[in-house]
């Protein structure tokens, strides 16, 4: 932006005055980030306080300017001076203003309220101050006139205007604004003011013009009605045709003050006034005079430049080419420069436009204060709009602006407005001159803007602009569509926004049309409507454009880039937003292949870059625009422009939109050089830029980049990224990196390269440079808990920071480094090699740069890091002091001596005398003890440096000991007494290097003292004396050491029985050493005492700990204690100290144990009446020793453990000390956890509870310790132990079920439930997982109901869950027999999973496997007692076995039989009528199938147990029934009739009787037992002996009948299944209540002989048949009188040689795994 000075020169605003120092000017700053970046500028008296100000508008100087102003405002004394400090408060900047008002509190005269009455100049420049437009100059402004006492009075009001002519705007606004308030305040000035101000114009400069014009606004509501004419003929007659345009712009608005303050009472005068100005034929005179009256003498139009002083025509700002562009009238003939009114020159003509134009605006004001219903209003409207047709922008403008308040007011005429907007339309598309078009777009706008923005659609004017734009006919047409566009937009501002994306389209096809006139228009319209858009029409307008750019259309890409080069024209604000989007963009176009949308993209460019308000950019926009086009060759010929280039000026928006791609090209550069350049002037833009938010739309484009460069391999590069990190923070507050700080930190902790590490660690010292003290003080706990953090790339990160922040902050780190130090020395001491280089550079920074002025932090941290436990950090301590030693005596301890004893260096006397001057001899002294005890370090690497540091700082060697030697002393022993081991240990080897070299010289003085430290109370002072004594022993000879003898052995003794641990083992420690050199006489004299000591309780301890120190240095003395130990008798003692010293006699402890645990089992399982004390203390002893066998002997603890379990006195206290072993056991005994396993398992079948519950909390502690995925292995382990208890129980069985003692405990089923789960969920095999089924059903066998119960869930969970898997049929049939066996133990507590439990069994029952439909048949029916509805299920069962396919309907019926015997009773009687029904129908299409014969009648008899009388009989003796008056004809008809009187027989034989139908039955069944098919006689028996069974009445033709069956003459298989029949008979009578097998008794005769002749006559499957029915029929079971009474009979000769007295006892022998041969139904 520009200014006119007083003396007419263009300078430019920021410039600063021609007085100021040259050397003030700014180049881009180069300066390293550790120098002062502006020169320090000395304050002195006769310093000029306004170049002073003027410097402070560069903002580098301005931190620095105002102390000095405050300074100088200090010593004003005199009313010139005072004028000269208050000269800053008319300054143009309002900084400088601001500076002003900061530094006049300090003027005396001021501050103290002594301001000078007469002094109107000083008051008056003060008013204007209180004035300000800036709102915090205000406060500050009238804080300063309250202070100074100065008081407003009319004298200031010509002062006041007199500088309305000032050469800064700030200034003549203040100034208009302070003479309106003195106005206010005194009216009488009124007068007076309004001529100075009047007289100011004639003649004036270009300020004193605009301030006139101002004054005059500001004043207006200040003006009595006497006033009002004048200042209109003012305005009419001069002001209004003003040659400049702002001038004119503020005399209109003046005029407008004026006349809308007044209007109301000056209406009919200058209504008239106003029309005659607006006629259009004028009389030459009077027009020339009033022209000669207001225009400067001898004018000519010569220039539009606004900062001429010569006379200028109207012009449009934003449209130069429409300035002078009058229409030639027809009279004219097309000549242009006419005059367009007769009688008037062209000068005259211009003269009457500018009046013209203001005296619209002022006549539409005007028209504002007429009544509603005057009909002046709509004349004025009318002639508004004729006067739209004056070829003059400016006027037409005028009018509009005028139009709008007027046509709101009559918007509800729709009719007329309607008219109106035809009119204008009409105008607009077919007017026969520009002007006239440009009108009625101004009309056009007008309008919308009284109606409001519902105008648009209401009247229909969107819809018509755009059928005009798409008029191809019509050139006028489509350019006044765009004229009205473009006015549209101007006048509605964001309103019109909505329509902008709707037509951008259509601009983008105007920009390619045909006529020039209308690609003008575009052009215009586009520049507008981007100069409209605010931040939300940017969003919504930038991504059509963009995407235009990708159009295939070339045409359409040239009016994308035009828009978006149009935009270039957006408000500041907007502009910012939108340019970072839109520079990219088209740069990338520049090398599209189309040469045009080239030309338009530079074009773009080129106009973005005319917006440019930064001179110095200007100069560069064509270096910076060949870089845009051409990144690859001129991106750093343009960076070294940059920075060649001397800013003065800020930068602003539309600079940093081209120079910020440069640098984004160049930071994204492969070379380094480039990226260091790019990053540099990235930066410098911190402290150059205008205002922060220009700048943050770049950063997150540029940011990452930085980021990169600031991680490159180039240090260069990064320490550049670094600085432009910090300076950018700086320029731009931290707000606007909220995320960079983290980030840096998190970076800090990555696991990326150390290189990351070291540039994120430069970045954040730079940045924290920039945010000051308080966010290092925040940050910095962070820091030093990151150096101890677990991640090794995090300790490294955070060290490295620390070689950073010194650099950057020394003062401020300084206050931290006793904080800082630890960290240092801790991470010197890091595992990791790069934790331990960057602690190393960290350290050695701190070192360089405060040895001297902080050497009191450094060095103590370092003379106590020598001492510290960590070796790695006594190592950097050694280091850093030898560092810190070397720059004080003036060497760099580079130097290494090769050779030669360890005391000859390369050191020099001035060496020790500059660490004298620079320590003092005491301290001196200290840190030479501490680094020749540090020479005796337990690491090499310590003791290694600490010799180097020695060796360079130290000449002699033994003349420094002896300097040292009382603090080395001192030391030493205050080591030797230090909790640390490595201290402790460090000490006493520098008593042992210090008896080496100087002998009896120190050995009779420190063996005294060592023996006197013994009697410490401190146990840590006695340990160190032990590891004194040990070093001691371990330097001196054989002949030195026997004569000392006497004063040491009792020494060592004491500590042998200390009541510490620690110095027990350092005494161990020197008894071992000892013993070695004194050859036994040592162990001879200590070993025996103790011994004997352990039988004093009060010396007990002190001798156990004693022996068990002696055992840790000689592990071979345990074979000597061990028989001494176990000696008889056993006493309490003894075994205590065997349990104590077995873990340290634990190498020689296996060769005992077979001694020891066979002596002490019984002791810990006996009888409670044994001595306790020994019983206790064996207890105690044995876990002990078997917890410390070792693994070379742990098959010999198992041997004995095993033994141990089998002997009978031995067992119980076996499995109490197996429990204790697994459970806290350190070796690996997996491998004999089968043979523990199956010991246990078989205990578990003991009836004595003591050694019960032992054994099962041995088996629980055993399983606990397999590991998880292990447990499966033992599955057949476990199987095979359970089948051996079992075994085990049964031979010792007296009946009864067959349980397990020991899994009937609580929660018995716990230890080995896991193995068999995991077997069957995680099992490696299907034999694997079917076994681990099996084995959970075996043990549920053995299990008692009340044991089983708390583990229901536990087992039936996974068992659902696998078999819902697809795993084998072997596994399936394995869990639905677990489960099966589950329901009949459990019952009802399997309750909760009936629901998934009957839908597995469903499912199961369509598999494959025979053995699984079958199994999962059973289980369906036995869960029908627990199921809440049975009647579905049983009809859905039926259904399926009549509908199923062949393979599995058997199973269908199989369930529903078992649903009947367990639940039949709940089923109502319809459904037991429709069940009959459904299996009469499934009878009528068995055919051939002689199994699913069998099911179908087998259900129907179960049908039968539950039914009513009727239905049984219906179903027995209907058609078809096997008791019907005639038997079936067909065979398989008659075996369906036994196996259904079978069936009938066995599940309601109750139901025969009470039905009538026993003899119909008897009958039926004698029959069938005739006929020729095998099969109908086998169901023939066990219909009879099943009815037998239920209805005893029938056992004697029963018995007939099953004689008949037995007999000889029938076929071996007939006879097997009557012997089965027959047995199952005797077995239902036996077990029945009350028993009555009694009963068979008398028909043992029909029987007996019978099943004698099979026994002796037949062999294979008969006999064995024959012979479990004889024990059964004779119950030998539970007693042999029956086989006694038959046999005391007349049993014929046959069964008399069968029934021996062995082959009774043979057979009582039988059990019932033994009957393994069952009736198939």
């Amino acid at each position: 932006m520009h200014r006119l000075s007083p003396h007419g020169e263009r300078v430019t605003r920021s410039q600063p005055a021609r007085t100021c120092n040259p050397h003030s000017r700014l180049r881009m700053p180069r300066l390293s980030p550790h120098r002062e970046r502006v020169t320090r500028l000395q304050p002195a008296r006769t310093c000029n306080p306004h170049a002073l100000l003027r410097m402070h508008r560069l903002s580098p100087h301005r931190e620095r300017v105002t102390p000095l102003l405050r300074a100088l405002c200090s010593g004003v004394l005199h009313t010139k001076e005072l004028h000269a400090a208050l000269g800053g408060l008319v300054a143009a900047s309002a900084l400088v203003r601001a500076a002003a008002l900061a530094a006049l509190p300090s003027v005396p005269l001021l501050c103290e309220g002594c301001c000078p009455d007469e002094d109107d100049h000083a008051a008056a420049l003060l008013f204007i101050g209180c004035h300000d437009v800036a709102e915090g100059n205000v406060e500050a402004a009238a804080n300063l006139w309250d202070m100074s006492g100065a008081f407003l009075r009319p004298s200031l009001t010509p002062l006041l205007v007199s500088h309305l002519t000032s050469a800064a705007e700030d200034v003549r606004a203040a100034a208009a604004a302070a003479t309106a308030s003195a106005m206010e305040v005194f009216p009488e000035t009124v007068p007076e003011g309004l001529t100075a101000m009047l007289a100011l114009y004639e003649g004036g400069s270009w300020y004193a013009r605009v301030g006139v014009a101002l004054g005059l606004k500001a004043c207006a509501q200040s003006l009595g009605q006497e006033h009002v004419p004048r200042v209109i003929d003012f305005l009419v007659q001069g002001g209004l045709a003003d040659p400049d345009d702002r001038v004119r712009e503020d005399m209109v608005a003046g005029g407008v003050a004026v006349v809308d303050a007044h209007g109301g009472h000056h209406a009919q005068t200058l209504l008239p006034l106003f029309e005659r100005y607006l006629e259009k034929v004028k009389v030459r005179g009077s027009l020339v005079a009033s022209v000669s009256a207001s225009v400067v003498c001898g004018a000519v139009i010569t220039s539009l430049d606004p900062l001429s002083p010569t006379l200028t025509a109207p012009s449009n700002r934003r449209h130069p080419h429409l300035c002078l562009r009058i229409e030639p009238r027809p009279m004219n003939h097309g000549v242009t420069g006419v005059s367009a009114t007769p009688g008037l020159s062209s000068e005259e003509e211009i003269r009457y436009d500018l009046v013209r134009e203001g005296v619209v605006v002022f006549l539409g004001t005007l028209a504002k204060h007429l009544g509603a219903q005057d009909p002046k209003r709509l004349a004025v409207v009318e002639t508004l709009v004729d006067v739209l047709s004056t070829p003059s922008e400016s006027v037409q403008r005028a009018v509009s602006s005028c139009l709008a308040p007027l046509v709101a007011a009559m918007a509800a005429q729709r009719e007329w407005v309607e008219a109106l907007v035809l009119q204008l339309m009409k105008r607009l598309t077919t007017g026969g001159s520009y002007g006239e078009r440009r009108g009625a777009a101004f009309g056009l706008s007008a309008v919308v803007k009284g109606c409001g923005i519902m105008a648009m659609k209401g009247y229909g004017i969107m819809e018509a602009l755009r059928n005009a734009v798409e008029d191809k006919s019509a050139a006028t047409a489509r350019e006044g569509a765009l004229l009205a566009f473009e006015a549209l937009s101007d006048k509605l501002g964001r309103l019109f926004e909505p329509y902008i994306i709707t037509l951008l389209p259509l601009l983008l096809n105007c920009f390619g049309d045909s006529a020039p006139a209308v690609r003008q228009a575009t052009e215009e319209a586009s520049r507008m409507i981007m100069g409209q858009l605010t931040a939300s029409g940017v969003k919504l307008v930038l991504p059509a454009l963009l995407r235009g750019l990708e159009d295939r259309v070339w045409r359409t890409k040239v009016g994308s880039v035009q828009l978006l080069g149009a935009m270039a024209h957006c408000a500041p604000k907007q502009l910012g937003s939108c340019l970072p989007t839109i520079v990219p963009q088209l740069g990338e176009v520049l090398s599209d292949p189309h040469p045009k949308v080239q030309a338009a993209a530079n074009q773009a460019l080129n106009e973005i870059g005319s917006v440019i308000r930064n001179p110095e950019v200007q100069a560069l926009v064509p270096s910076l625009l060949g870089a845009i086009a051409d990144p690859g060759n001129a991106t750093k010929p343009c960076l070294d422009t940059l920075l060649d280039t001397t800013f003065i000026n800020t930068i602003d928006a539309p600079s940093l939109s081209l120079i910020v791609p440069v640098l984004y090209r160049g930071l994204r550069d492969r070379s380094g050089d480039t990226k260091k350049r790019a990053a540099r002037i990235v930066g410098n833009l911190g402290s150059l830029i205008n205002d922060p938010k220009d700048m943050a739309p770049y950063v997150p484009m540029l940011m990452p980049e930085l980021q990169k460069a600031l991680v490159d391999p180039l240090p260069e590069v990064r320490a550049t990224s670094a600085r432009a990190m910090g300076s950018l923070v700086a320029g731009m507050g931290q707000s606007t990196f909220g995320s960079l700080v983290p980030w840096l930190a998190e970076t800090l902790k990555s696991e990326g390269s150390s290189v990351e590490r070291s540039g994120a660690a430069q970045g954040l010292a730079e940045v924290l440079s920039v945010l000051g003290d308080s966010h290092l003080e925040a940050l910095l706990p962070d820091v030093i808990e990151g150096c101890s953090s677990r991640s090794a790339s995090e300790r490294e990160g955070q060290l490295t920071l620390f070689q950073y922040l010194p650099l950057t902050m020394q003062d401020s780190f300084q206050t931290h480094l006793k904080d800082v130090l630890p960290a240092i020395l801790n991470g010197l001491s890091d595992e990791s090699e790069g934790v331990r280089e960057a602690a190393l550079a960290s350290g050695r920074i701190l070192v360089d740069l405060y040895a001297h002025s902080a050497m009191d932090l450094l060095l103590p941290a370092m003379e106590e890091g020598i001492f510290h436990d960590n070796w790695r950090i006594r190592q950097s301590s050694v280091k850093l002091m030898g560092k810190l030693l070397f720059k004080v005596a003036g060497t760099t301890g580079n130097v290494v001596v090769d050779g030669g004893s360890d005391d000859e260096g390369a050191a020099e006397e001035g060496y020790a005398n500059a660490i004298i001057d620079a320590l003092g001899m005491a301290h001196r002294n200290e840190v030479h003890a501490r680094l020749y005890i540090a020479r005796s370090d337990t690491q090499y690497p310590v003791r290694t440096e600490a010799l180097h540091v020695w060796k360079t700082i130290v000449v002699n060697t033994p003349k420094t000991l002896g300097q040292i030697l009382p603090v080395l002393m001192a030391q030493v022993i205050e080591s030797l007494a230090h909790d640390g081991e490595d201290r402790r240990l460090m000490a006493a080897r520098c008593i042992g290097e210090l008896v080496r070299k100087m002998g009896e010289r120190v050995l009779a003085k420190i063996i005294p003292i060592l023996r006197q430290g013994m009697g410490s109370p401190s146990a840590a002072t006695r340990q160190g004396v032990c590891a004194g004594l040990k070093e001691v022993l371990d330097n001196v000879g054989r002949p030195q050491l026997l004569d000392h003898m006497g004063d040491i052995l009792p020494a060592v003794q004491a500590a042998l029985c200390d009541s510490n641990t620690a110095v027990r083992e350092a005494a161990g420690a020197a008894f071992a050493i000892l013993s070695k050199g004194s050859s036994g006489s040592a162990v001879d004299s200590v070993v025996p005492s103790m011994l004997s000591g352990l039988a004093s309780p009060g010396k007990f301890d002190e001798s156990l700990e004693g022996l068990r120190v002696i055992l840790s240095v000689r592990p071979t003395i345990f074979n000597f204690l061990v028989p001494k130990l176990l000696k008889a008798p056993l006493n309490a003692p003894n075994l205590s100290a065997l349990g104590s010293l077995a873990s340290v006699g634990a190498p020689s402890l296996h060769t005992h144990i077979g001694a020891i645990m066979p002596l002490l089992l019984p002791l810990i399982g006996g009888p409670a009446d044994e001595d306790s004390r020994v019983a206790g203390a064996a207890r105690l002893a044995l876990p002990a020793v078997a917890l410390a066998i070792q693994e070379e002997g742990l098959h010999l603890l198992i041997s004995e453990f095993l033994r141990g379990l089998e002997d009978h006195e031995r067992r119980k206290g076996t499995a109490g000390l197996l429990t204790t072993y697994v459970k806290s056991a350190t070796v690996d005994f997996q491998e004999h956890v089968p043979s523990l396993l199956g010991a246990l398992v078989l205990l578990l079948a003991e009836d004595e509870p003591t050694v019960l519950l032992p054994a099962w909390k041995a088996l629980e502690a055993l399983t606990a310790s397999i590991p998880k995925e292990d447990l499966p292995n033992y599955v057949r382990t476990l199987r095979d132990s359970v089948a051996s208890a079992r075994e085990k129980e049964r031979r010792k069985r007296k009946g009864g079920p067959l349980l397990l003692a020991g899994c009937c405990l609580p929660k018995a089923l716990a230890p080995m439930l896991p193995i068999y789960l995991m077997g069957v969920q995680h099992g490696s095999s299907a034999e694997l997982r079917e076994a681990a089924a099996e084995g959970l059903g075996e043990l549920v066998c053995v299990t008692s109901e009340e044991a089983l119960r708390p583990f229901v869930v536990q087992i039936t969970g996974p068992l659902i869950r696998i078999i819902g898997d697809r795993f084998p049929s072997q596994i399936k049939a394995a869990i639905l027999l677990t489960l099966g066996l589950l329901m009949g133990k459990a019952g009802t507590a399997l309750k909760p999973f009936v629901p998934q439990l009957q839908t597995t069994c469903l499912k199961c029952l369509n598999d494959p496997s025979d053995v699984v439909r079958q199994r999962a048949a059973t289980n369906l029916g036995e869960l029908t007692r627990m199921s809440a509805r049975v009647d579905p299920l049983a009809l859905d069962l039926a259904n399926s076995g009549r509908t199923a396919e062949a393979q599995v309907r058997d199973s269908y019926l199989s369930a529903l039989t078992g649903l009947l015997i367990s639940s039949g009773e709940r089923l109502q009687p319809a459904t037991l009528a429709t069940l009959v029904e459904v299996l009469r129908d499934t009878q009528r299409s068995v055919g051939e199938d002689e199994a699913f014969r069998v099911r179908v009648a087998m259900a129907l008899g179960a049908v039968c147990r539950h039914a009513a009388p009727e239905l049984t009989r219906g179903v027995l003796t209907g058609p078809g029934g096997p008791l019907a008056p005639s038997l079936p004809q067909q065979a398989n008809d008659r075996h369906f009739a036994g196996v259904l009187l079978a069936g009938v027989a066995q599940y309601a034989p109750t139901q025969l009787e009470s039905a009538g139908l026993l003899k119909q039955f008897s009958d039926a069944v004698s029959m069938l037992s005739r006929d020729e098919r095998m099969v109908v006689k086998i169901s023939a028996g066990r219909a009879a002996a099943r009815l037998a069974a239920g209805v005893h009445s029938m056992l004697p033709s029963t018995a007939s009948l099953l004689q008949a069956l037995l007999s000889p003459d029938q076929a071996s298989e007939v006879q097997r299944q009557a012997l089965l029949a027959t047995r199952r008979l005797a077995i239902q009578l036996a077990e029945s209540e009350p028993p009555c097998l009694h009963l068979l008794e008398p028909h043992y005769p029909a029987l007996l002989p019978s099943l004698c002749a099979l026994v002796a006559d037949t062999t294979g499957p008969t006999k064995a048949a024959a012979e479990r029915t004889l024990a059964r029929v004779f119950g030998l079971e539970t007693s042999s009188d029956a086989a006694l009474r038959f046999l005391g009979g007349s049993p014929g000769a046959v069964a008399r040689s069968v029934l021996t007295e062995i082959f009774l006892r043979r057979l009582a022998k039988l059990t019932d795994e033994d009957e393994f041969i069952v009736e198939d139904y």
